[in-house]
């Protein structure tokens, strides 16, 4: 009984034995790979680290390359001072006569003489053009014979018709005689009388288009007279800017035709209606020309001042900058560039109205600001208190 014993312990032992070395050589086996997996770690650990070591270097490099750049910067400012800025409008015009008169016939004959030439001076009642006036003349005589007797014979009936000799109805009848043949004198004399053409009014002859023993009818063009010690002025107005228009009573005109000499006139008339084709509506400028220099049908321009900004706070245009339909400027604060945004206001020339954003006695950078961004470090190498100055 006891030898069962022993062999059953045996098989024990041997039972144990056998599965002890089987785990062993498992674990052995498992070994390699483990080492290998923490070698793969260890590595990519140290590659990890390298590669942030280097990003981190090229970063600091970066930085420091962007600041050396940003350092060599250079710009010129403006110094921001308050100053008048106008919404104004230039809008083409042309010069015509004060005042243009076509003188007509007013009888048929032919002329005998002109008495001026085209271009001449005239004053009120000076003569211009005879017609021969003997038909007229004439008929003139004829008519005053007729009337006189005619008015004998009122006179000798007026006597009768009193002695009861003669009826009313030969009196009606001989009063109504003479004056008809009293209104046919007087028609006979005033064409005699337009047979001499005086001119109606004082001015320069600018058309005689007639000539020596040319013959007239009724209503032929006889002269053409003008008045340009005034002139006015004509320009065509835009819907949208007539109410700022017609709220102002003076304006300035230039003629390029006169190197660009500016003249003022007032208001002469503005029209209730616009043209049916441009929309337009027309204003009359009148412009004192005592010299004679503006001539009929010279082009001008016609500035008009809509409004005025006393003390406006303006930056050229150019130093404005648009990003998303917004629009900024920049400044410079303690040596560097701040990006500020700008609300706009109105447009004169290259001079643009900053409503809010910016502040008077700032500096503004006007050239160079195309380079820099927020915080860029800059060095102001010229300052101005005018932007025409840049270029000087």
């Amino acid at each position: 009984m006891s030898e069962d014993r022993y062999s059953t312990g045996e098989n024990t032992d041997g039972g144990t034995a056998a599965r002890g070395p089987g785990l062993g050589r498992r674990i052995w086996g498992v070994l390699p790979f483990l080492a290998v997996l923490f070698i793969c770690g260890f590595l990519i650990m140290a590659m990890l680290g390298a590669i942030k070591e280097k990003s981190e270097r090229l970063k600091a490099e970066k930085e420091a390359a962007l600041k050396t750049e940003r350092s060599e910067i250079n710009v010129v400012a403006l110094n921001l001072n308050p100053a008048p800025i106008a919404d104004r409008m230039s809008l083409p015009g042309t010069v015509t006569p004060f005042v243009k008169l076509n003188v007509l016939t007013e009888v048929r004959g032919k002329i005998t003489k002109k008495h001026v030439a085209e271009g001449a001076h005239v004053q009120k009642g000076d003569l211009l053009v005879t017609i021969d006036s003997r038909d007229y003349t004439l008929q003139r005589a004829s008519t005053r014979a007729s009337y006189n007797a005619a008015l004998a014979n009122k006179k000798r009936l007026a006597k009768l018709y009193k002695d009861k000799l003669a009826t009313r109805a030969q009196l009606d009848d001989v009063v109504a005689q003479v004056d008809s043949l009293k209104a046919a004198l007087d028609t006979a004399a005033l064409n005699v009388e337009r047979c001499t053409i005086e001119a109606p009014m004082a001015g320069i002859v600018n058309g005689l288009p007639v000539e020596t023993g040319q013959y007239l009818n009724i209503a032929d063009p006889v002269a053409t007279i003008i008045q340009v010690d005034k002139v006015k002025v004509l320009v065509g107005i835009p819907e949208s800017d007539i109410d700022a228009v017609r709220r102002l009573d003076q304006f300035d005109v230039t003629v390029d035709a006169l190197d660009g000499r500016i003249f003022t006139g007032k208001r002469h008339f503005l029209s209730k209606t616009a043209d049916e084709m441009a929309r337009l509506y027309r204003l009359e400028i009148a412009v004192d020309n005592p010299g004679g220099d503006l001539l009929p049908d010279m082009f001008t321009r016609v500035n008009i001042v809509k409004r005025t900004v006393a003390d406006a706070l303006a930056i050229p245009l150019f130093a404005v900058i648009n990003r998303d339909e917004k629009h900024y400027a920049y400044v410079v604060n303690d040596d560097q560039a701040h990006m500020r945004p700008v609300e706009l206001g109105i447009l004169e020339g290259w001079r643009m109205e900053v409503v809010s954003g910016l502040e008077a006695g700032e500096r503004v950078i006007v050239v160079g600001h195309r380079n820099v961004s927020e915080g860029t470090p800059v060095k102001v190498v010229r300052t101005v208190d005018d932007a025409r100055e840049i270029n000087r």
